[in-house]
């Protein structure tokens, strides 16, 4: 049985453009059946790919899993100097493996459907360049399908048999209630007579008054009506100039640089950083981060030669148009319900917030290292690298890093950094 896939409600286009950056950057996880389907094509001969093992084993010894080779330059074995992929050229489309078919739309199932998510790690989803997301719906479905099996998801007439979801520590919600602080916070996001930064810290004040309520007997229309109320005093809670916080204290900066390390890291493919270089340079940059002072180790490739005191020197108040670029980023993570949960390391509904709205600030940092004024092309740029780690880098699951998050959003560090760095 399949269950029905929901578009996002909002302007989101995609189509691929032969950039090949997911095939340089990233490592394909396949199954049994995808390796012996690719075995079974007989690549021995070609002139390129023939003589190259086309597998590696990875992962602890009890969880070893077969991925898509990797040259020396950290391109897949099966890509083309033209950016291509040989086994579509080949065998057509439907014999990749799913994750390279998927890519970069994420689906999440929720309740009695799938959500679609987008992964603005692919430089033609931050640009929001090709067709509409509703165009791709044959192939979602089809995706969805094999997805399902590939991950067992028992699927019942009522939809999925997955535990509900946790809004926070034991709590778990019904979905129609879930949903209901989905569209609160869409409904905040999309409020362009003020700036998306605004937006963003009235999200976090929504969590903030919701973390300290229950909701084991406000449910349904109920709920809808106290949202309703605590969003109509945010307005009053919430101070429309950034510049009024306090700057963030040293703890903040310490953990924020931190977070900033783990979110530029790129230690793969043809934009890793000072990864290449071992772990003696790892641990270099780490100090670096830590102090604060001196040029930026540079985590990534596309990030250009800088000192910590530049970046603090420069500003990032943005356009209509970059505002209306990371609007349509937040409210996809957002409404496809890809910042907790399964999509998001099992965080509960509330921490996952937290954490999306600490890219904010990071990709603030990143577009003032890209360039001496924000634009468009920055901004983009930007994402590309930030969110190449929300939701997928297992470091952000640590229980350190976990600590570190709630630290930053508890002690009210956080509001500070997205306000700081919005001037």
């Amino acid at each position: 049985m399949s269950l029905p896939v929901r578009h996002l409600p909002i302007v989101q286009n995609w189509d691929c453009h032969v950039c090949g950056s997911c095939c340089k950057e990233y490592l394909v996880t396949i199954t049994e059946e995808e390796r012996k389907r690719i075995e079974a094509q007989d690549w021995q001969g070609d002139e390129v790919v023939g003589g190259r093992p086309l597998f590696k084993k990875r992962g602890p010894w009890w969880r070893r899993r077969y991925q898509l080779n990797h040259r020396s330059d950290g391109s897949c074995v099966f890509l083309t100097s033209q950016g291509r992929c040989r086994v579509h050229e080949r065998f057509g489309y439907e014999t990749k493996p799913l994750p390279c078919r998927l890519f970069p739309f994420v689906l999440i199932p929720a309740g009695d459907h799938w959500r679609v998510g987008m992964r603005f790690a692919c430089p033609s989803a931050a640009n929001n360049k090709g067709r509409p997301v509703q165009s791709h719906d044959d192939s979602l479905k089809r995706f969805a399908s094999e997805l399902a099996v590939r991950e067992g998801l028992e699927i019942a007439p009522a939809g999925f048999k997955l535990p509900l979801p946790r809004l926070q520590g034991r709590q778990r919600l019904e979905w129609p209630d879930l949903l209901r602080f989905v569209r609160t916070l869409l409904t905040l996001i999309h409020r362009r007579e003020e700036p998306l930064e605004r937006r963003l810290r009235k999200c976090f004040a929504l969590a903030k008054l919701c973390r300290q309520a229950q909701f084991d007997e406000v449910k349904c229309s109920r709920l809808g009506e106290f949202l309703a109320v605590v969003t109509a005093t945010l307005d009053a809670d919430v101070p429309a100039d950034p510049a009024s916080l306090p700057r963030p204290g040293w703890v903040g900066r310490v953990l924020f640089r931190q977070a900033v390390a783990l979110f530029t890291r790129k230690d793969h493919g043809p934009d890793r950083g000072v990864a290449r270089h071992g772990r003696l340079a790892l641990l270099g940059a780490a100090w670096h981060f830590l102090i604060g002072t001196g040029t930026v180790p540079r985590m990534h490739n596309r990030i250009p030669q800088i000192t910590f005191a530049e970046i603090e020197k420069r500003t990032s108040r943005l356009t209509a148009a970059e505002e209306e670029l990371l609007e349509r980023y937040y409210a996809v993570k957002i409404e496809s319900l890809q910042f907790f949960g399964p999509a998001n390391a099992n965080m509960n509904f509330w921490d996952g917030l937290e954490l999306l709205l600490l890219t904010y600030p990071i990709l603030m940092w990143v577009t003032r290292a890209l360039g001496d004024k924000p634009n468009v092309e920055t901004v983009a740029q930007a994402l590309t690298i930030v969110d190449d780690h929300f939701g997928f880098n297992p470091v952000l699951r640590s229980l350190r890093q976990r600590t570190s998050f709630r630290i930053l959003a508890r002690s009210g560090e956080l509001v500070r950094l997205m306000a700081w760095y919005a001037r």
